[in-house]
């Protein structure tokens, strides 16, 4: 096995991303890759406690700019203390969300200006990037309505529906500009159907080495 590859699973809340990071892990082992599961915000100790200041529901609105940076923050601590590391290490690496999700949620969602989420992206990346992207979509409601049957909703979990839209049409946007890198699989399948389709992209990445 050659070069270490870097996964992305993305997608709005309630598709299944972290079942399918799990899953997609276990079928790369079984094809004998090593492979890490992490996610984002978080996946290092400076990372998870940011995690914990967004996703904290609150009556008092955290303002976009300062939700991005906190992003971006915890996005370069994970980068450079678990993520690089790891590829260096020829660890593959499948993480749920990365810089999209802030295209998506910050740039579609909260309406922030592009450029400028593409400028911290250079500043911190620079030409790095994931290897595939597996974007989990699903209509919108049918997506909510799993985030219904849970017992606490988190900060973006208690967004409105017309936010979630103009995040997944975010998502859909940066899939077709980039459909070398996009893999879009419908997350309303069975989720027999949804890890077929996430292994059988990720055998394509397997099979270019």
């Amino acid at each position: 096995m050659s070069a270490a590859k870097f996964i992305t699973v993305e997608g709005i809340e309630g598709v299944g991303k972290s079942t399918q990071v799990g899953l997609l892990c276990e079928y790369l082992r079984s094809r004998g890759v090593t492979a890490l599961a992490t996610r984002e915000p978080g996946g290092t100790q400076v990372g998870e406690h940011i995690r914990g200041l967004l996703l904290q529901a609150s009556t008092t609105p955290m303002h976009p700019e300062t939700e991005l940076l906190l992003i971006f923050a915890a996005r370069a601590e994970h980068l450079h203390q678990v993520i690089l590391p790891a590829l260096t290490n020829n660890r593959w690496v499948v993480c749920d969300r990365f810089t999209d999700a802030s295209y998506a949620y910050q740039g579609g969602g909260r309406g922030l200006a592009v450029e400028r989420i593409r400028a911290m992206e250079q500043w911190l990346q620079g030409d790095f990037r994931p290897c595939l992207t597996l974007l989990l979509d699903a209509p919108v409601e049918a997506a909510l309505s799993r985030i219904n049957l849970r017992q606490a909703e988190d900060r973006f979990e208690q967004e409105t529906i017309d936010f979630f839209v103009r995040v997944r049409r975010a998502y859909l946007e940066r899939a077709a500009r980039e459909p070398h890198r996009f893999c879009v699989i419908n997350a309303n399948a069975p989720l027999s159907e949804v890890r077929r389709a996430a292994a059988a992209a990720c055998d394509r990445l397997i099979a270019v080495d």
